[in-house]
């Protein structure tokens, strides 16, 4: 089987990112199609593979500011041609399930979730107070435009896989199309636990983009009197910097072994926003770490309360720091945390979706 991937775009080992590594895993022979990569930002295994880009690459100053280059995505995710192929898979978060594929050759989409600034988070994005109001009354028509296009192409894939269920809520409600969930994967034979070094602080590992909702746990750390340590990069970093003014430590990109070691050595890691799934939590119950996260979107589905973290139920700073305080004088038994983030291991994610690659593809329903 001759088999092209399609991914958003290539620039740093994120959640899609590592589920795309072991899709190449699987399907060594495979060639890769993305709007732009920003060579060795990803791992070995997908280096090496034949990388097809678009004009966006090519535009000016795009390895830094691709984004800023949104409206014209469509376009460029419409120009690749896949006639050589035998199957398609696009694993998309933005456009890439949008791509055009010849009549026969059968398209599975591993959504990772519709396109959240064109549907739901347009004032997250995009409102006011984030890039003005002039700025904001530019992008609205804009975004309405991509969510009419994103609509207008959820047909193109013969069949769409879920992240978790509940994108596939979103899916259903936003495309009306019926997907099936495989759990993203999760590297459990590389974080593993070790607390005996355990520290006194409280953890973020994620982008620094605006629904992540950082600025509330800064907040919530400060009240609860937990130091927090933040690790990950983004457009919010100087806002948050400034926010903070030092009642956070900004640790920037780091790389996975620091990471691991942060994870074990933290109090619990905090996950404030809405979040698709998260691979992060589950990277931290991985390490036997504790994870205090809002009781919404795939939080449900993968922090358990009272056995591996803390769910709080309202998104405001006294809530988190209550769940703070709750996480730290509750006893969690380091290998009940683990064995739950053991349900999501890297061998799981890829025998299920090879299995779907490869078989039999019908079509799924409306």
């Amino acid at each position: 089987m001759k088999l092209a991937l399609v991914h958003d775009w290539l620039t740093g080992m994120r959640g899609g990112e590592k589920a795309l590594e072991v899709v190449c895993e699987r399907f060594p022979d495979a060639e890769l199609f993305t709007l732009m990569h920003v060579p060795g930002s990803v791992a070995p295994v997908i280096e090496r593979r034949p990388i097809h880009t678009s004009f966006i690459e090519r535009l000016p100053a795009a390895r830094r500011y691709y984004r800023h280059y949104l409206p014209l995505f469509p376009t460029a995710i419409e120009q690749f041609h896949f006639d050589r192929f035998d199957r398609v898979l696009s694993l998309s978060h933005c456009v890439a399930k949008s791509v055009v594929t010849p009549a026969g050759v059968p398209h599975v989409c591993y959504c990772f979730t519709p396109m959240r600034y064109a549907w739901d988070q347009f004032e997250a994005y995009f409102g006011p107070e984030r890039i003005g109001r002039v700025g904001s009354a530019v992008m609205r028509p804009v975004m309405r435009r991509m969510a009419r296009w994103d609509q207008e192409t959820s047909n193109r894939p013969d069949r769409y896989v879920a992240i978790s269920h509940y994108v596939a809520g979103r899916i259903q409600r936003y495309y009306n199309r019926v997907a099936s969930v495989i759990y993203p994967p999760v590297d459990t034979g590389f974080y593993t636990p070790d607390r005996a070094a355990a520290e006194p602080f409280a953890l973020i590992v994620s982008a620094l983009v605006p629904y992540k909702r950082i600025e509330l746990a800064i907040e919530a750390c400060h009240l609860a009197h937990l130091p927090l340590k933040i690790v990950g990069d983004g457009p919010e970093r100087s806002a948050l910097e400034r926010q903070a003014n030092g009642r956070a430590e900004f640790l920037g990109r780091v790389s996975n072994d620091d990471i691991r070691s942060l994870y074990r050595r933290a109090t619990l890691v905090l996950l404030p926003g809405e979040e698709d799934f998260g691979i992060v939590p589950l990277e931290a119950q991985a390490c036997g770490t504790p994870v205090v996260a809002l009781k919404r979107g795939g939080s449900l589905e993968t922090v358990i309360d009272g056995v591996s973290g803390v769910l709080v139920d309202d998104l405001s700073v006294e809530a988190f720091a209550d769940g703070v305080a709750t996480a730290m004088r509750t006893p969690f038994d380091v290998a009940a945390v683990r064995a739950h983030a053991e349900r999501f291991g890297r061998e799981r994610f890829g025998d299920e979706i090879e299995a779907v690659v490869r078989g039999p593809l019908e079509r799924d329903a409306r």
